[in-house]
């Protein structure tokens, strides 16, 4: 018998979603040994990842597009896929996006749902299929994970899943994360040209993610020496443009650097090298940057909203993400602190530490086990 995990996320390098099933996945293998298999869209364009070409793959040829629109056709005429997933006895869909089977139960990871709390931060047609995907694919779904207790109760107010159906599995840092040596922080911020006091900001720019109040709290920063620059990583989402437009009207332009895609091997340098990492975002279903941060040694400070505050704890500052003027203040105090943000450093290695994978793959383990025995 076979457990099915959905990895077209990672073959498809989907930012967090990826990260999430690439490194489920890596954690789950010593634990389910040859029952683990994998399943992707754009089977034959797009092979496995070098990691995983041992690993028996199944799946259909349909792009992630057309497959996207077939799956909820599926589920509104009810035509399974069993098929395509030979001996299984379980299906882990792990992005938004749950295929019908007749036979075999399945396990839905729900991310977030910003979609449904934001739809003016998502492109239209984003908006209607997810808006009429999701409660269809959570009425369907055997089970439920929530990688966060935010997400969890959005399920249970705005789709009115049921408490017992929603486990919450939160994610982990992946363990490349850990503070590099000197020399390395050395090499990656001459090879970037950041400069020596800079503030760092990771993340898909995209609405949600409110970096154009961030770009405004930094000009007192800037004013007052307290930092030499903002360093922002990611690459471009989605709805961009009124941020571009808005930086290239503010006089200190020249402060803000767009660092655009940082590999993983040199995102720990980066990290690291920054003064503070800020995550200022509207709204996040969990924000793994404030681990990876710690867990590299940068304080963190983040809004206080939604998921953040459960996944910084006591280790990180917050500020309300409207209030430019709160948010300068909370990190201007920070940047004139020295010994807070040694303070804050040892706490967030602390605190990135109560979360890892391996004990995010048990969790996700016992959940299988406890779906399977029951069907």
């Amino acid at each position: 018998m076979a457990i099915y995990v959905d990895v077209s996320s990672a073959v498809h390098a989907k930012a967090g979603l990826s990260r999430y099933s690439r490194n489920l996945v890596n954690a789950l293998q010593p634990l389910l040994g040859e029952r683990l298999r994998l399943f992707q869209n754009s089977l034959g364009n797009k092979g496995s990842l070098p990691e995983w070409q041992d690993l028996p793959t199944s799946g259909v040829r349909w792009g992630y597009r057309p497959w996207r629109a077939l799956v909820l056709a599926g589920q509104w005429m009810r035509l399974g896929i069993d098929q395509k997933l030979p001996e299984a006895e379980l299906f882990h869909a792990t992005e938004h996006l749950l295929p019908y089977l007749r036979a075999v139960p399945t396990v839905l990871t729900v991310h977030d749902l910003v979609y449904e709390r934001y739809p003016e931060y998502h492109k239209a047609w984003n908006y209607r299929y997810l808006h009429a995907a999701m409660p269809l694919y959570c009425e369907r779904a055997t089970a439920i994970i929530a990688i966060s207790e935010h997400t969890r109760r959005d399920l249970i107010e705005r789709y009115g899943v049921p408490p017992h159906k929603v486990t919450v599995i939160a994610e982990a840092a992946d363990p490349r994360f850990a503070p590099p040596p000197t020399e390395q922080v050395r090499s990656v911020r001459q090879r970037y040209r950041l400069p020596e006091r800079y503030l760092l900001s990771v993340g898909t720019i995209e609405p949600r993610k409110n970096l154009t109040r961030l770009v405004d709290a930094c000009a007192p920063l800037f004013a007052d020496r307290s930092a030499d620059a903002l360093v922002l990583v990611g690459s471009r989402g989605w709805l961009y443009e009124d941020f571009f437009a808005h930086l290239e009207r503010v006089p200190y332009r020249d402060r803000i650097i767009l660092a655009g895609f940082v590999a993983d091997e040199d995102l720990p340098a980066v990290y690291a090298g920054a003064m503070l990492t800020v995550q200022p975002s509207l709204y996040e279903g969990f924000g793994l940057p404030v681990l990876e941060a710690m867990a590299c040694g940068s304080p963190v400070f983040a809004s206080n909203v939604s998921s953040l505050p459960e996944v910084g704890g006591d280790a990180a500052r917050y500020f309300d993400p409207l209030d430019t003027g709160n948010m300068t203040a909370v990190l201007s105090a920070a940047l004139g602190d020295d010994a807070l943000r040694a303070e804050m450093r040892a706490a967030g290695f602390e605190q990135a530490a109560r979360f890892s994978w391996a004990r995010t793959a048990a969790q996700t383990l016992a959940l299988y086990e406890s779906v399977v025995s029951e069907r």
